[in-house]
C-alpha cells in the first residue's frame, strides 16, 4: 500500500511539473523553491481522488516544493511555512490555503522522500493571476518571496 501511495505521490509530482506551463524554480542561495499552477481537470481523476483535490475546469491547483541545496544541488526536501496568495488583473484577490503533503524516502539513503504544499482556487476563462508565494524554511526567520504571473483558460 505504502508503494502504490509513493507512486501515485510521484505521478502527482510529475503531471504538476509537465502539464500547463513548465516547473518554474527560483533559487536563493541555500534554498530552491519550485512552483507551478495547472487547472486541475488535467489531473488524472485517480491522482486526484488519491489527494482530496477537486477536479474542475474552473479551479487551478498551485504546487510548492522547497529544496535545501547538497552541495550545490538541490535535492533535500525541508519543512517550511508557506503562504500565498494571488490577484488578478483587475484586483481581486485569490486566498490559496496551502496543506503540507510529505511523502517517506524508501530508506535507501538516495530517496530522502517529499514534502510539497498544495493549494486549489478558483479560476476563470482567461484569467491572468500575479501569485505571491512566502516561503520560510524551518530553521530560517527571514522568508523567500517568489512571485510569478499565469493565465489560465478553461474548458
Amino acid at each position: 500500500m505504502n508503494r502504490i501511495f509513493q507512486v501515485t505521490a510521484a505521478a502527482l509530482l510529475m503531471i504538476c511539473c509537465s502539464i500547463s506551463q513548465a516547473q518554474q524554480s527560483q533559487d536563493f542561495g541555500q534554498y530552491v523553491v519550485h512552483f507551478n499552477a495547472l487547472n486541475t481537470n488535467l489531473i488524472p481523476p485517480e491522482v486526484a481522488r488519491a489527494y482530496g483535490i477537486q477536479r474542475s475546469g474552473s479551479r487551478a491547483l498551485l504546487n510548492i516544493t522547497v529544496l535545501r541545496k547538497v552541495m550545490a544541488n538541490p535535492g533535500s526536501p525541508v519543512n517550511a511555512k508557506v503562504a500565498a496568495g494571488a490577484i488578478n488583473l483587475t484586483g481581486q484577490r485569490r486566498a490559496i490555503n496551502l496543506r503540507e503533503v510529505s511523502e517517506p524516502g524508501d530508506g535507501s539513503g538516495s530517496d530522502s522522500g517529499a514534502i510539497y504544499y498544495l493549494g486549489e482556487f478558483r479560476i476563470d476563462n482567461r484569467e491572468t493571476l500575479d501569485f505571491t508565494i512566502e516561503v520560510t524554511p524551518d530553521g530560517e526567520t527571514e522568508p523567500l518571496m517568489v512571485r510569478f504571473r499565469q493565465q489560465f483558460f478553461t474548458e
